[in-house]
């Protein structure tokens, strides 16, 4: 087979993507189509709409036009026998009904490790997402998807199928069930604040961040009494609580935002919840520079994490991350790569073409690309140098 070579941002480091061997490790998935029907192969037709998403196509039917057009050349790069392109029914139904998602989800997770780096980022992040192309006319349900997500690498670990009928709750012990957390940090919002939750994560080795809101009002309640003021009567004056801080800066986008995170150690065991060993506060005051108003808010939290595993500018730096969740992945998956305009039915396509979003955010990042919009110009460029280089295109 033919090579199309994707350098990195860098091109002194030596960092490529191989269409090509990927495709090779694609077509070692499981396929149930019979061996008579075959045509394309699974590796042949995943590498080629992976190809097209990276060029900068997102509908299914415009990543089918887009393969159609460039025809010719992927007959000589995947040495087809059959001398015409796939249309975009196959295409829907392979997607659909012949790839082996959860197979597909753990290949990508591991070239990506394998290929790039492995796993080094400590903290987790679970976050769920509703797919809007996917709610039908008149209905307020689409696929939603709960991801387990590391920020500091850009790559989806899992995410499950969150039923109708279910909610996050439920679905978060499936997600983490297969990934591997031991010495590493979980961090969710405060749906996923749950006793049994946060069992499961400490019995796997790994640690938890929790925020609160009022789905555990007791305790919240019970730790913002941490952050109030000692009552003082007269003549006793107590000791303050022992207490560290740590704070960051970010101007952009016309805002001012300083975040300060105070911690504090429940030395005394004072909450009823499983392996909990630290409360926080998050304070996060905004200055919008051009009318000078101001605002603030507070977040708090608690975590299983030791004073000597997450001092207070460690929390800071992971709750940080973990609210990046949201322009890291979620407004790439929706806005650049147009999942939300995107209409699909079925959700084991939708879940499929989730999957191959997540793949091309992750491997962006790892070729060194923060800019996905962008990333994808400089893809095309190089995939439509390179077409014609293909011997009788």
């Amino acid at each position: 087979m033919q090579h199309i070579i994707l350098e990195s941002k860098d091109t002194t480091n030596g960092i490529v993507f191989n269409l090509v061997d990927l495709a090779a490790k694609m077509n070692q998935l499981s396929d149930t189509r019979d061996n008579r029907g075959k045509i394309y192969s699974l590796g042949m037709i995943l590498s080629m709409v992976i190809m097209a998403k990276l060029a900068g196509e997102d509908k299914p039917s415009a990543i089918a036009q887009w393969i159609r057009l460039r025809g010719d050349a992927f007959i000589n790069i995947f040495e087809c026998k059959h001398k015409r392109m796939p249309c975009l029914n196959t295409i829907r139904i392979i997607l659909q009904d012949v790839v082996p998602i959860e197979e597909l989800e753990t290949l990508f997770r591991r070239y990506l490790h394998e290929t790039y780096g492995g796993q080094e980022s400590q903290l987790i992040a679970i976050d769920g997402k509703t797919m809007r192309g996917t709610i039908p006319k008149g209905d307020t349900q689409g696929v939603h998807l709960l991801a387990a997500y590391i920020p500091a690498e850009g790559v989806v670990l899992k995410q499950v199928m969150v039923d109708t009928k279910e909610n996050e709750i439920s679905a978060a012990p499936e997600l983490l069930k297969d990934i591997n957390l031991k010495n590493k940090v979980i961090c969710a919002d405060a749906m996923q604040t749950q006793r049994k939750l946060s069992v499961d994560v400490l019995a796997k080795g790994g640690d938890y961040i929790w925020f609160l809101k009022n789905n555990q009002a007791t305790l919240k309640e019970d730790v913002e009494q941490f952050f109030k003021p000692a009552r003082i009567r007269a003549g006793w004056h107590p000791p303050e609580l022992p207490q560290t801080k740590a704070e960051s800066t970010n101007n952009g986008h016309g805002r001012l935002e300083k975040r300060t995170l105070t911690l504090m150690v429940d030395d005394e065991q004072f909450l009823d919840w499983p392996g909990v060993h630290q409360v926080f506060r998050l304070e996060r005051a905004v200055t919008h520079q051009r009318t000078g108003h101001k605002s603030v808010e507070f977040a708090y939290g608690i975590t299983s994490c030791a004073p000597e595993k997450a001092t207070a500018q460690q929390l800071l730096q992971w709750t940080r991350h973990y609210w990046g969740i949201e322009n890291g992945l979620h407004y790439r998956r929706d806005v650049t790569l147009r999942e939300d305009a995107t209409r699909i039915a079925e959700p084991a396509l939708a879940k499929t073409m989730a999957t191959i979003n997540n793949f091309v955010v992750g491997l962006t990042r790892k070729l060194g690309y923060v800019n996905l919009a962008a990333a994808r110009r400089i893809f095309d460029a190089k995939i439509a140098r390179q077409l014609p280089l293909i011997p009788d295109y």
